[in-house]
This record gives structure tokens, sequence and C-alpha cells, in this order.
């Protein structure tokens, strides 16, 4: 038993050490054999460059095509497959699952929940992030403050749901509360709650584990568009009268405007997709029900691929036109 763990580790050394190889092999073979067929030497010398440049790019990026679109693009073309389908995905029944979607109280609940999550964590994150960013950047001791507030960015979902679970923490009336918000509550005088239980409330404070993760992330971006701005436009503003408040808000936000944006979409995709938060503190119970986690109870509890593929194709067409929108705004500031 004891050579079990050392031979696990051993074929993933293997397999570590085999997979680079294999990725040096290609490419070198590959650019070898581009030279050998346009080599740069003899009387077209000029063409055969032009050749050789026009493909290699396609050469080089060529696996890391194909893998995207094994891993990327098929499973969206058999998604809107499936959605046409049957629990087991052999039946067709045409358009039933859109209109079963449409009637189905969990998935009103669920957008409900999706859209209030969208409201809330992407504005107060980035709002955080920019306070955070610009406070850090005036006080001696800022870059700890910063490693502070970003070290929650290493914490997976689930550890920061059970770091949060048990802040949440309810015990019944009278038996010692080791839930640190009920703890607070107690020690002046009013009665612990079962806060994760709570109608509506019980969303916000699942919302407030997502904020607390990813704000670190908006400082970080935020903190250095801060520091891209020149400082010739602040000391004019200092020589015109400005107060350090109108510096922020009336020169410094608008000219990093962009970088908000992108930070606020950025957030807002990674919300439209929430699940790990939301499984492992409720389970979607008591009304904190969102799209992930409900087109993981339809796949993997119901067995039901044709509707769990449609709730995806959901969050697809609502990531998609986020995510176009951040990549050209993202090209517009590298411009």
């Amino acid at each position: 038993m004891a050579i079990l763990p050392d031979s696990k580790l051993l074929g993933a050394v293997i397999v570590m050490f085999l997979g680079v190889a294999a990725c040096f092999g290609y490419f070198w073979s590959a650019n070898k054999l581009l030279d050998t067929f346009y080599p740069a030497r003899g009387a077209n010398i000029a063409a055969n460059l032009t050749k050789a440049n026009a493909i290699r790019p396609w050469l080089f990026l060529g696996p890391a095509i194909i893998v995207l679109g094994l891993y990327l693009v098929y499973p969206v073309f058999n998604s809107v497959v499936l959605s046409f389908h049957g629990p087991t995905g052999q039946e067709w029944v045409g358009t039933y699952n859109y209109r079963w979607l449409a009637q189905d109280p969990a998935f009103r609940e669920s957008m409900r929940n999706n859209i209030l999550w969208l409201i809330v964590v992407p504005a107060a994150a980035t709002f955080f992030g920019l306070i955070a960013a610009a406070l850090t950047d005036r006080i001696a001791w800022g870059n700890i403050a910063k490693s502070l507030i970003f070290m929650p960015m290493a914490i997976s979902f689930v550890g920061a749901s059970v770091i949060w679970k048990f802040i949440y923490d309810y015990r019944p009336e009278g038996a010692e509360q080791i839930g640190l918000l009920n703890a607070i509550v107690t020690a002046f005088g009013g009665a612990p709650q079962a806060w994760l239980t709570v109608p509506f409330w019980n969303n916000f404070f699942l919302m407030v584990v997502l904020i607390w993760i990813q704000t670190g992330f908006a400082m970080v971006i935020l903190s250095a568009a801060l520091r891209g701005i020149p400082e010739e436009t602040i000391e004019a503003a200092v020589i015109d009268g400005a107060s350090p408040f109108q510096i922020f808000y009336k020169i410094k936000v608008p000219q990093i405007w962009g970088t908000i944006a992108v930070v606020w979409t950025t957030i807002t995709i990674l919300v439209l997709k929430v699940f790990d938060i939301v499984l492992a503190m409720t389970n979607g119970q008591w009304g904190t029900q969102v799209l992930a986690n409900y087109m993981f109870d339809w796949m993997f509890r119901g067995l039901d691929f044709g509707r769990a593929s449609t709730i995806a194709l959901v969050i697809m067409i609502m990531v998609v036109p986020i995510m176009i929108w951040n990549i050209r705004e993202v090209r517009k500031d590298v411009r």
C-alpha cells in the first residue's frame, strides 16, 4: 500500500514530462518541416519567407484551435441539439423544453435571483474595489492593505462559502452561538437568526461572499489604472484649487472609466455563471436558486439532458453579448 502514492506521483511526473516533450517535438518538427518546404535561401528567398510567415502562425495555433473547437465549439452545438431532445438525449421533443422553461416557476425564480445578483454584485465589488484602490495608494502601508484585500481571491468559492457559512451559523436561542453574526446580535440583546433561510434577504447574504472575493480583483485592476493617470493632470487640478474628492470624482474616474467598465462586465460574466457559492451554502433552497445551480440539478440529479441543455443555452445567451462588449472595450484600451 505504501508503494501506491509513489507510483501515482511517478506516473504524474512521467505524464507531465511526456506532455512537455510532445509539445516541444511538435513545434520543433513543424517549424523544421516548414523551413524545409520554404527555405530561406536561393532565388525565391523573399517569396519563401512570405509564404512561411503566413503559414507559421496557423501551424503553431493549430493545436490550440483544435482543442478549443473540441471543448468549446462542439459542446455549444451539442447543447443546441440536446435541447430539442428528451431526458436521455434520444427522443426528439421539438420545442417542448423551451415551452416548459417559459412556464416553470423555479426557472422564473432563478432568473429573478440572477438579475438581482447582476444588479448588486458587480456594482458593489467594483465600487469597493475602486474605493480601496484610491485609499490604499494614499497611505504608507497601502501594499499591506492591498495584500489583505486581495487575499480572498486565493480562496476557492467553496472554501469561501464554508468560511461564510460559519459566520452565518445558527444555533437555537439559549445555546452558545459559534456564528460570528449571531454572536454579535446576541451580544447586543437580539435573537439569533437562521440567516440563510430568511426569504429574499438570504440572497444578499450569499452575494456578500462573491463581493468579498471580487473586491480584491477590482482593486488590483483599478489601482493600476489610477497609477496610469498623468501626474500633470492631478497637479493642474490641485493648482486650480480642486478638492481631493473633486479630483477623484471629476478627473480620475472619467479617465479610467473604460477600465471600470471592463472590470464591471468581467464580474458580471462571473455572476451569470455563479454556482459554487449557492450549491455549498443553500443548494438553491429557501428561494436562492440561480440558473447555473438549476442546470446542475436537472443534469446530475434529475438526469434530464434536454432540460439541462436548455438552461445552459439561456446562460450562454446572457453571457455572450457581455463578453463581446467586454472584448471590444479591452481592444479600445489597448489601442
